[in-house]
């Protein structure tokens, strides 16, 4: 199938899913995660609807972002070093993968340099799996009243990557504590925080994820195929 007919498919299984869980399926957004695939396959994507296109990897990003000539919204979703932080200020809409306050300085410092205000999702690894990023969900809360005080960071939410398992119980919970968390942090009262987004559920797993109220699923094979070597 086409990217644009694979697009189309996606769009009616997060349409369904959201409604199953008596959710608005205009209230989650599909980051397009192209990492491997060349700019061409990019703009194709943006000819079909795409709005929101993700990266993983920051030197991927730089030297395809220049061929891509169609408007779009860059998502940074994968791990950030630090060292790369000066290549990024101004050039995402979203930050997903911000797992430790000293990225998250970095990034306001440099934001501060460039006049730039970054919208930043924190990472949270609600696997316990020790080949995962982000922060352990107890402490979170500290590090987000941090990151919140920091003045050119906005704080939208929070990420995870769901457990590498095909057991959808062990999904749920891994999602549920996401979405727990984040009330939790919301609930504080922090000024500076907003918990309006839950970055949770790639393509063997987003269905879940909305249901346990994901706000934007980060989807690459199911729209693109596998992934190129």
């Amino acid at each position: 199938m086409s990217i644009a007919e694979n697009y189309r498919r996606v769009q009616g299984r997060v349409s369904e899913a959201a409604l199953k869980a008596g959710r608005d399926p205009s209230d989650i957004t599909i980051v397009a995660v192209t990492k491997t695939h060349p700019a061409a396959t990019v703009e194709e994507a943006l000819a079909a609807g795409v709005t929101d296109v993700g990266e993983n990897r920051v030197q991927e990003f730089l030297s395809k972002a220049r061929d891509v000539t169609s408007p779009c919204r860059w998502h940074l979703v994968g791990h950030l070093q630090t060292n790369k932080v000066n290549k990024v200020i101004g050039r995402f809409a979203m930050i997903h993968s911000i797992d430790s306050l000293d990225l998250a300085e970095k990034i306001s410092a440099a934001g501060e340099r460039e006049g730039v205000t970054t919208d930043i999702l924190v990472e949270v690894n609600t696997s316990g799996e020790e080949s995962k990023y982000g922060l352990e969900a107890e402490g979170a809360l500290e590090v987000c009243a941090a990151i919140a005080g920091l003045p050119a960071i906005s704080l939208r939410g929070l990420m995870t990557v769901g457990p590498w398992v095909d057991d959808a119980a062990v999904l749920s919970k891994a999602f549920a504590s996401l979405r727990l968390l984040g009330e939790k942090i919301g609930e504080a009262g922090i000024s500076g925080i907003s918990m309006e987004h839950l970055s949770m559920g790639m393509t063997d797993d987003f269905e879940i994820a909305i249901a346990e109220g994901s706000t934007i699923v980060r989807l690459g094979r199911v729209i693109f195929g596998e992934r190129r070597p």
